[in-house]
């Protein structure tokens, strides 16, 4: 007998390996399951926004790289001493307006070097709720803690949504016609906004993404992490103290369904044999110097070196640099 609902995942037409060139953007699913991509040797940029929570920031983030039009000090705006952009998480902001801009624009300028090439691009949804600057319309990636007058807040409809992402789709698949996109619904919830709303909010966000598996069957894919969250692992054991965020362990088991439905066999056997030397190169010495040790690290730069001539299409550049 099984005491838990078993969400059922068919294994993907997409296959993910280490040749796709990714692109994540949105809420925290995409950081956790970038993080995992990022140390198995994946091709992938991360969230060059940082988190966006809302369908529209999201679109918004993309047009721009594919613009390409720089980031210039006019896009800041200065509150308590920190200058922000409205587009970017707060990592981005510093009390120097010149570093502010160059942390935007060197994550930018990376981003829209590979935007046009990418061949997959995940997106997390978090929030169909969004806020409007009042003063120019924009709507905030990120409010930066600004006062609350400053904003007019609402609720995205399913039809704007839909209409926004099939432009954008469409854009994406005339620049490269096999483009996919893999949606997801973050399982965080947003409980500032209230139960009630939360639950319409992520119900708005799944009406929307059906949409677009409706009206691009060939480029749109859906993975259930939502789902697994809610039910398949419908404890809070699973959460992290905020009872909001999933656990270490449920994103480990979110990955490892998420894996099992987009990586082949030999993909995962590559990413075992990867994650026994990134351990070795993690690990952390009682007796550093010693004869035992130097032979540990030998070892470990010969096995590097034979992963590097095995794989050459995966660059491990930086291990041999920190290991030299």
């Amino acid at each position: 007998m099984d005491f838990r609902t078993i969400i059922d995942i068919p294994v993907s037409d997409i296959r993910i390996d280490h040749s796709t060139r990714m692109m994540l953007f949105g809420s925290c699913f995409s950081e956790n399951i970038g993080r995992k991509l990022l140390q198995s040797k994946f091709q992938v940029d991360v969230n060059p926004f940082g988190i966006l929570y809302n369908p529209f920031s999201v679109s918004a983030a993309m047009q721009r790289l594919l613009s390409a039009i720089p980031f210039s000090e006019a896009d800041l705006i200065c509150h308590n001493g920190i200058y922000h952009s409205l587009m970017h998480h707060g990592h981005f902001s510093d009390p120097d307006r010149a570093i502010c801009l160059q942390n935007i624009s060197a994550r930018f300028e990376s981003a829209v070097s590979q935007i046009r090439q990418t061949d997959l691009f995940l997106i997390t949804f978090g929030s169909a709720y969004v806020y409007q600057w009042k003063e120019s319309g924009e709507i905030a990636g990120n409010c930066h803690k600004l006062p609350a007058w400053l904003f007019h807040r609402f609720r995205l409809s399913v039809e704007e949504i839909t209409e926004e992402w099939g432009k954008l789709i469409t854009s994406l698949r005339e620049i490269h016609s096999d483009v996919q996109l893999l949606f997801t619904v973050s399982p965080v919830r947003h409980w500032k906004e209230g139960a009630h709303e939360n639950q319409v909010s992520k119900s708005v966000l799944h009406l929307a993404i059906d949409n677009l598996l409706q009206l691009f069957p060939e480029n749109v894919r859906y993975f259930p992490a939502y789902e697994v969250m809610m039910d398949e692992l419908r404890d809070y054991r699973f959460y992290e103290d905020d009872m909001m965020h999933p656990s270490p362990f449920a994103i480990d088991y979110i990955w490892h369904l998420f894996g099992n439905t987009f990586f082949s066999s030999e993909t995962s056997k590559i990413m075992k044999e990867w994650e026994q030397i990134r351990k070795a190169m993690e690990h952390h010495p009682l007796y550093p110097g010693t004869e035992a040790h130097d032979a540990f690290v030998k070892d470990t730069l010969r096995k590097l070196e034979s992963f590097s001539k095995k794989y050459p299409e995966i660059s491990v550049e930086v291990e041999k640099w920190k290991g030299a």
